[in-house]
C-alpha cells in the first residue's frame, strides 16, 4: 500500500538538517535545490542512454507557493467530495501536494523533472508532468498501467534516479527526493537530512 505524505508516519520522521546549502542547478536554470541533491542528479545524468538527459521543471519552493498549491487542489477536491471531512480532504490533497509539515519542494530536496532528448523534446512518460489523479485517470500514479512507450520511459528515468540514492513519490511520477522525511522512511535513514530551509538573500529577485 502507498504511503502518503499526510500519513503520520511520515511526520514522525526527525529531521537533523546537515546544513547543505540551496545551489543552483547548472543545468536547469532558476532551480535550487539542496547541494547533496543537486550531486545525485548529476550521477543520474551520466548514467541515462546516450541522447536522453533530464529536465528539472522545479526544485526547491517557497512556504507561500507551497500553501497556496493546498488550498487551490483542496477547493478543487472539496467540490468533488462534498461530503468528505477535514481529515479525508487532507489525504486527497496530498496524493498530489504535500502537506507544509513534511513537504519535501519546501526543504529544498525535491524535484520535479521528466526526461527529454538532447535537443529538448519531451519524452512520452503517460501524462504531463502536475497532472492531477483526477485529470489524468490515475494515471499520473507512477505504477498505473500505462502504453508501453510511458512503461519503458518511466523505467529509465526511474533506472538513473533511485541509482543516484533518490526515492519516487508514487502518486505523482514526476517527484523524486533525496533527503527529505518521506526519502528517510522509504530508504530506511535514522533521520531526514534536510527541513525547511529560505531562499538565499543572493538568489532573490
Amino acid at each position: 500500500m502507498t504511503i502518503l505524505l499526510a500519513d503520520p508516519v511520515v511526520r514522525a520522521v526527525r529531521v537533523l538538517d546537515n546544513g547543505d546549502p540551496l545551489v543552483p542547478l547548472d543545468f536547469a536554470p532558476g532551480v535550487l535545490v539542496r547541494e547533496g541533491l543537486a550531486r545525485r542528479l548529476d550521477v543520474a545524468r551520466a548514467v541515462l542512454p546516450s541522447g536522453v538527459d533530464l529536465r528539472v521543471i522545479e526544485g526547491h519552493r517557497s512556504i507561500a507557493d507551497q500553501s497556496a498549491i493546498i488550498e487551490r487542489y483542496t477547493a478543487e477536491l472539496r467540490e468533488l467530495h462534498p461530503t468528505a471531512d477535514a481529515v479525508e480532504l487532507a489525504r486527497l490533497s496530498s496524493r498530489f501536494v504535500a502537506p507544509l509539515a513534511v513537504a519535501p519542494h519546501v526543504a529544498g530536496a525535491a524535484v520535479d523533472l521528466t526526461l527529454v532528448t538532447t535537443s529538448g523534446a519531451e519524452l512520452w512518460m503517460g501524462t504531463a508532468v502536475d497532472a492531477t489523479p483526477e485529470e489524468s485517470d490515475g494515471a499520473c500514479f507512477f505504477d498505473a498501467p500505462v502504453d508501453a512507450e510511458a512503461r519503458h520511459n518511466r523505467t529509465v528515468l526511474a533506472d538513473a534516479l533511485s541509482g543516484a540514492g533518490l526515492i519516487n513519490y508514487p502518486t505523482e511520477w514526476w517527484h523524486w527526493s533525496y533527503g527529505d522525511r518521506y526519502w528517510a522512511l522509504l530508504s530506511g535513514a535514522d533521520n531526514a537530512v534536510y527541513g525547511p530551509v529560505e531562499v538565499p538573500a543572493w538568489a532573490r529577485s
